[in-house]
């Protein structure tokens, strides 16, 4: 469809997070270097913000420029405890023991092991406003006790919306709270940046950056307010309609009428 008639050799603003795509604004590259940072220094660290700012790429593209540690993501945090622990351990490639202090002790003995071998085990836990309760936070706490006596023996990155940061403000995550190392807050793309982070995406899919003009890019961005994932949506209806109207370049009244397609 439009990818012919524009040029391009892949879809420049899909869906998924694949890190490839990644543009690095400057809030960005903050937010990724901290998290590097967290994982050299085998930290617990809590990224967030908004929907759609891109905090989810983020992290595949940490995971994508780390092949030396073991790392264990989490998508679906809805899990108690013991889902969790047992969880961990399907991802450690290990049987999950039924007792909690069977698994326990086997996270822990594979922990030891990745040591030993130089490698950090790195616990990701993406949408992680969604954990359901104090005892699994309790959990991921107990978890960062697992240490010797010159370095920690597994890294805990936490990945939410906003209200992750509100929740663990109470006074019932206190304990939590100071095990946490890093705290950042991921903003969306300034003017600038939203024409800079269209182009990217356009040159990395094969395409001519040229395929909108300022303008249009201008209008995607008073458009999204220059959050990632509605940038990708209206910047796809804007490649659709304007291959319904053979348009080279994309003006901004297609994008326009691209956005009014859209519920922000």
């Amino acid at each position: 469809m439009f990818r012919e008639f524009y040029n391009l050799k892949e879809r420049p603003f899909g869906k998924t997070p694949d890190p490839k795509f990644l543009y690095l604004s400057k809030e960005h590259e903050e937010a990724l270097a901290r998290l590097e940072y967290a994982i050299e220094e085998r930290d617990m660290a809590v990224l967030t913000g908004e929907i759609g700012s891109g905090k989810t790429t983020i992290s595949r593209a940490l995971m994508d420029r780390n092949e030396k540690d073991h790392f264990i993501l989490i998508v679906n945090p809805r899990l108690s405890p013991n889902q969790l622990l047992r969880e961990i351990a399907r991802r450690l490639d290990l049987e999950p023991k039924y007792f909690r202090s069977d698994l326990l002790e086997e996270i822990s003995s594979r922990f030891m092991e990745l040591n030993e071998e130089g490698r950090a085990a790195i616990l990701i836990v993406d949408e992680a406003q969604l954990i359901p309760g104090k005892q699994t936070f309790d959990e991921l706490r107990l978890l960062s006790n697992f240490q010797l006596d010159d370095a920690n023996l597994i890294s805990i990155i936490l990945i939410g919306q906003p209200e992750l940061k509100e929740r663990l403000k109470h006074p019932s995550y206190a304990a939590l709270r100071q095990r946490i190392g890093m705290w950042y807050h991921l903003k969306s793309l300034n003017e600038k940046e939203t024409v800079n982070y269209i182009k990217h995406r356009i040159k990395i899919a094969g395409g001519d950056p040229s395929i909108f003009t300022l303008e249009a890019m201008k209008m995607i961005f008073e458009k999204t307010r220059g959050v990632p994932r509605l940038i990708n949506s209206v910047a796809t209806n804007a490649l659709l309609s304007g291959f319904e109207k053979e348009e080279k370049p994309i003006t901004v009244e297609t994008v326009k009428e691209a956005s009014a397609e859209i519920m922000f």
